[in-house]
């Protein structure tokens, strides 16, 4: 086995479902389209390879990189009284070249 052979994490078609939650469309979002990324919101203990054999698995394309950020949860008020949103994982995902992904058609 040579060096330079890259390992797939080993996922199930059910973990890989449970990886990628929802696409992110804001305006943000939108405009790294144009330069080939797509953004998902993904679960806090997802980790970069899981996230890319799920795209590449679920969308048929080919991965470059994926970036992640935790998204801190807000202090809200709800009813006058203090409450907090969840935080939450946003993958930001680089296609190949030339590939992208339809984000209006839904998965089978």
């Amino acid at each position: 086995m040579s060096g330079t052979q890259e390992k797939k994490p080993l996922l199930s078609r059910e973990r890989m479902y449970q990886t990628i939650l929802a696409p992110v469309v804001t305006e943000k979002a939108t405009l790294l389209t144009e330069q080939g990324q797509v953004v998902f919101k993904v679960p806090l203990e997802a980790t970069k390879p899981e996230i890319k054999a799920s795209v590449e698995t679920l969308f048929g394309v080919k991965v470059l990189a994926v970036n992640t950020l935790v998204v801190k949860g807000k202090a809200k008020r709800f009813r006058n009284r203090p409450g907090q949103r969840s935080d939450w994982k946003k993958a930001i995902v680089r296609l190949a070249e030339g590939q992208t992904i339809d984000l209006t058609t839904g998965l089978a």
